[in-house]
Order: structure tokens, then sequence, then C-alpha cells
């Protein structure tokens, strides 16, 4: 990782683990996870969080513009995203075949599993107005953040939908 961007990811880690210090609320450290990247992370118009329901991804805590409610497993980045349980990296949403359009300023997208146990929960989704803005470190990054917030938290019925199992 770079040194400037081993030092953001370093100091936003610090800042979560403060924020989810005796809070174990999955919206709760949601929410103020969404926050922190999205005053933290350089040239992002949208971050927040899908979480699965059933055969879908319904929105959950975010900052930045309204956004899509719903999308289905396997399509579009988050959707593909969370039926692979890969994090997906694009560098212009506007070639990834089948991507929806939430937000016409958005260019570039990187979209993160978030998995407690074996049970999906949803993904982490992070856009970026910059074609090409999010790389390998920032993959680091991000999935290092989600691990921090899948350990400090109680996902309860979260997860518990029919497709939270699926491989």
């Amino acid at each position: 990782m770079s040194t400037a961007k081993t030092d953001l990811y370093r100091g936003l880690a610090q800042e979560l683990l403060s924020l989810v210090e005796g809070e174990r609320d999955f919206i709760a450290n949601a929410a103020n996870l969404a926050a922190l990247l999205f005053y933290g992370l350089p040239e992002v118009n949208w971050v927040g969080f899908y979480l699965l329901r059933q055969d879908e991804l319904v929105l959950g805590p975010f900052q930045g513009r309204p956004a899509c409610v719903r999308i289905p497993l396997g399509k579009g980045v988050c959707g593909t995203a969370a039926q692979r349980r890969e994090t997906i990296l694009v560098e212009d949403v506007h070639e990834f075949p089948g991507h929806i359009t939430c937000d016409c300023a958005s260019n570039s997208e990187i979209v993160v599993p978030i998995v407690d146990v074996d049970c999906l929960i949803g993904v982490l989704d992070v856009d970026s107005p910059l074609l090409g803005r999010f790389d390998g470190d920032d993959r680091l990054g991000l999935e290092s953040l989600v691990e921090t917030l899948v350990g400090s938290t109680d996902f309860g019925d979260w997860g518990s939908g029919t497709a939270s199992t699926i491989q």
C-alpha cells in the first residue's frame, strides 16, 4: 500500500475502532462507517450499505444522494459482488455489464461483501465521480474496515434471509 493510503486507512481504522467501541448494533455501526468513509475518503460521491433480504439487496445506511432502493442478487456491481461474495473494483462503471445507474455522476465503484461466519449480510458500496478512482490499496483498506465492522457487530436477524447462505 502506498504511504499516503496506508496512513489514510490506518487513521480511518483507528476512528472506526473508537466509533464501534461499546456499540454492537449493526445499523448504528454501519451508519457511522458510512459517514466516516464519506467524509474521510477523498473524491467519493456516495458511500453506503445494501443489506440482504431474501433474494435482493435493500438500501441501508448511506451518505450521498438518494439511491436505488432494491438490487437483485447477481445484478449490477452490488448484486454481483454479493452473489460472488468477493470484492469488485470497477474503474469505469459504464463498461460494467448490467451496471445499475443510481447516480449519473458516479464513474467508478468498489463493492465489498459483508459476511459474518457463513452468512451474507450485504455489501459496502463506494462510488466516485472519477474514472479509475479505486485501486488495490483501496480494496485492502476497505476490506480491513469491513472486517472490523463484522468483528464489532452483533447481527441478530441480519443475514437470516433465505439467500443468506448462498455460495
